[in-house]
């Protein structure tokens, strides 16, 4: 009978273990946080993306927790104008990114509210021009894959978006203008399973 009880303990244990929290990369070839804001009190929406971003993703599905730790080189905005581009990075009248003193922006958050086994919400701390505030980004799919090409790995992807207030973190350019502050925030995110 004890050894009947031993065996369950460590089979137990060991679908334990098979459950535990996974980690994923992310993957900067597949991910490039997208933003839309607006110009001249709504003349036109301006779009940019940033092409350099790392971090790292954990993720229980069975036990509906998870995490996301990502950071956002400011230096790589890209409005597919280059001279707008350089002056969001570099400019000081009027300031926008300051990439010199802010050069990364930082989203730490918890994945919340499951669905199937999926996340939909992931709620955190957004770091941007030396600013942390509270932001809580709807997540519209989210979905892994067991067998990614090259190399055949595990890789999970999501579409998360955001509305966010410029202002409130010190980005005020063109507000005497009438721009409005409000910016959306798009992020497409692809990480590979780690190990």
């Amino acid at each position: 009978m004890k050894i009947v009880a031993f065996t369950y303990f460590l089979l137990l244990a060991s679908d334990l273990t098979s459950a535990a929290t996974s980690t994923y990369t992310i993957d900067p070839n597949h991910t490039h946080p997208m933003f839309e804001a607006d110009h001249l009190d709504g003349v036109s929406i301006w779009r940019g993306l940033f092409k350099k971003t790392s971090g790292t993703i954990t993720l229980d599905s069975a036990a509906r927790t998870g995490t996301l730790d990502v950071a956002v080189d400011m230096a790589s905005v890209d409005f597919g104008n280059d001279e707008l581009s350089d002056m969001a990075v570099n400019s000081k009248a009027p300031p926008i990114f300051e990439v010199g003193k802010y050069p990364t922006a930082y989203y730490k958050g918890t994945l919340g509210d499951f669905v199937d086994g999926s996340p939909t919400t992931v709620s955190g701390l957004l770091t941007l021009h030396g600013v942390t505030k509270p932001m809580t980004m709807a997540i519209n799919s989210f979905r892994c894959i067991d067998d990614k090409p090259q190399p055949k790995q595990q890789v999970c992807g999501a579409d998360a978006f955001c509305v966010l207030n410029r202002a409130d973190f010190g980005i005020t350019v063109g507000q005497r203008f009438g721009f409005k502050m409000q910016v959306t925030l798009r992020i497409q995110v692809e990480a590979i399973r780690a190990g």
